[in-house]
């Protein structure tokens, strides 16, 4: 007699951590952090709880971010993190482990690919499989990612890029360039530290990246207020930020980016890259969301750059339709415990 085994998918993130289950969707969209209490190494909180403590916690608490650059950072936490999810996502009457899809960047060696599956049956998981991010986005993001045709993907996330080309159901060039939101919201903070001598937190940076940020000048430009410590008085200081002040501020970065894209459309075969010259690169991730990145692309590599519906949730959607479809995806399904 065979018992039921519920599954999940994961899109097992930098900055964001979302699960979903299928016939459910997204049951799960939280920040990939976790407060520890360091006195009795006690987890507080796990999750949007520990995000409003980053930056703001005494010295016996501490908000980890176990993920960096999309690979395992801190093992512990990873596992009590993904515990937690899994336990959050299947409701707290569910006595069955779950067979789990999960996300890696396009670059990982088999030994943080081994990490990740460890974590997650350690975490409490039957079955744990990996699919690299970008064949999971180009699922969630609707390509047909079996025919013979060439489809290339730029997954930005908050600790990677990842593009790939793909045919046939596999990847055929692809490159991951640890240079995402992440390092956009660092470049931000830099600037205004060296142009206003104002000291301000992640959040902070990030909140100027959304609101006001752009990868190119605009005409009409939007301004921001921000808050942060002055590092001359030592002071609370305010000052206001414009839009082309963030454009040069993360332009170096944004290179880098680009150089990511460029790099996997000189490796593409030509048979290939005609396929994507009619159809253009698909971009998904948080990040590709920057005001004007696809139009940024389009310039510097001549290729049309469209953003994929629902950016954010195209991996975690597209480890909802892996699973739905797990005999068919065996093949582009990497590895398995």
């Amino acid at each position: 007699m065979s018992f039921w085994t519920p599954q999940l998918g994961i899109d097992l993130g930098t900055t964001t951590t979302l699960v979903y289950v299928p016939k459910k969707g997204i049951v799960l969209n939280e920040p990939s952090v976790v407060a520890v209490s360091l006195a009795d190494n006690k987890i507080l909180a796990v999750g949007s709880e520990a995000k409003t403590m980053l930056g703001k916690t005494p010295d016996t608490i501490v908000a980890y971010l176990p993920m960096k650059d999309g690979v395992i950072a801190n093992y512990r936490v990873t596992e009590v993190m993904l515990s937690y999810y899994m336990k959050k996502a299947l409701g707290k009457f569910n006595i069955f482990k779950p067979d789990v899809i999960l996300s890696v960047p396009a670059g990982v060696t088999s030994t943080e690919r081994r990490a990740v599956v460890e974590a997650a049956v350690n975490a409490g998981a039957k079955h744990a499989y990996v699919v690299k991010e970008p064949v999971l986005a180009a699922i969630g993001a609707g390509i047909p990612i079996h025919e013979p045709r060439g489809h290339i993907i730029a997954d930005i996330g908050g600790g990677t890029i990842d593009v790939a080309v793909i045919s046939l159901g596999g990847i055929v060039a692809s490159t991951s360039v640890k240079c995402a939101g992440n390092r956009l919201d660092r470049a931000i903070q830099d600037f205004v530290k060296k142009q206003r001598n104002i000291a301000i937190g992640d959040k902070t940076a990030e909140e100027i990246k959304i609101t006001i940020g752009s990868a190119l000048p605009l005409e009409e430009q939007l301004t921001m207020i921000v808050k942060g410590r002055d590092l001359v008085s030592g002071l609370p200081q305010t000052t206001e930020v414009s839009t082309n002040d963030i454009v040069k501020a993360i332009s170096k970065e944004l290179r880098e980016m680009i150089q990511a894209v460029k790099i996997v459309l000189q490796d593409t075969p030509p048979e290939l890259a005609a396929d994507i010259i009619d159809r253009g690169i698909t971009m998904t991730g948080g990040t590709s969301q920057l005001r004007n990145l696809g139009e940024l692309i389009f310039r510097r590599t001549g290729v049309h750059a469209t953003l994929a519906e629902h950016a954010p949730l195209c991996v975690a959607r597209g480890t909802g339709i892996a699973l739905t479809h797990l005999d068919t995806y065996k093949k582009s399904v990497i590895t398995k415990r």
